[in-house]
């Protein structure tokens, strides 16, 4: 289900992140859910554990899934507004990774607001 660059500058914990949101945004991972186990992904993808416990926390904190102790980790029920975070997020991030800074993101979005922020 995972496919993970081990090699890639993108940190693994952050892989883990993006194919869990790009599911969850393509329908494949739906509400409820369960993913699969810190140590099943791990052993599988011959990770360290706590670098997918990390990935899930992080998932957790934004409200994209929920832990149930002794349990597992599920999706979570995404608001609208949460749908619209992930939509964002996935537009910046190839952004940020080609070195786009937040300081040219805010004077593009402003000159497509029609927004100057001379005034």
């Amino acid at each position: 289900m995972f496919l993970l660059n081990l090699q890639s500058k993108e940190p693994i914990f952050e892989q883990i992140q993006t194919q869990i949101l790009s599911f969850i945004e393509a329908g494949v991972l739906k509400p409820n859910d369960k993913l699969p186990s810190v140590r099943q992904l791990a052993t599988e993808n011959g990770i360290n554990p706590n670098t997918v416990a990390k990935a899930y926390a992080q998932l957790e904190q934004k409200g994209y899934v929920y832990n149930l102790p002794k349990k597992g980790v599920y999706v979570a029920e995404i608001s609208m507004e949460n749908s619209k975070m992930l939509q964002i997020e996935a537009l910046l991030k190839p952004l940020k990774e080609n070195g786009i800074t937040k300081e040219d993101l805010i004077t593009a979005i402003n000159r497509l607001y029609g927004e100057d922020n001379n005034a």
